[in-house]
């Protein structure tokens, strides 16, 4: 009987210990997943600032390239952006 009981609770125990096993390789593998998708979120936003950038310029030479109809509108743009500059600038230096 007392044999019974040791047995079961060495089975109980590897049970246990094969769960745990089971849980630290998921969690691990979770880890490494999340680490993947932190950096591709990262490089994300880098080409998201680089696309802005670019758009900022293509906003700019379409300012400077506009026609002559087009040449107060064009102002205007530049305005907002040179207004938008020193709202960043002006963040920057509080």
């Amino acid at each position: 009987m007392t044999s019974d009981i040791v047995g079961d609770i060495r089975s109980e125990i590897m049970r246990l210990v094969s769960a745990y096993e089971k849980e630290k390789a998921e969690k691990e593998a979770l880890n490494d997943e999340l680490k993947e998708c932190r950096a591709m979120i990262e490089d994300c936003r880098k080409h998201i600032k680089e696309l802005e950038r670019q758009i900022d310029s293509l906003k700019l030479t379409d300012a400077f390239m506009a026609t002559s109809k087009d040449r107060r509108e064009a102002r205007e743009r530049i305005d907002r952006m040179i207004r938008s500059i020193d709202r960043c600038m002006s963040l920057i230096g509080d």
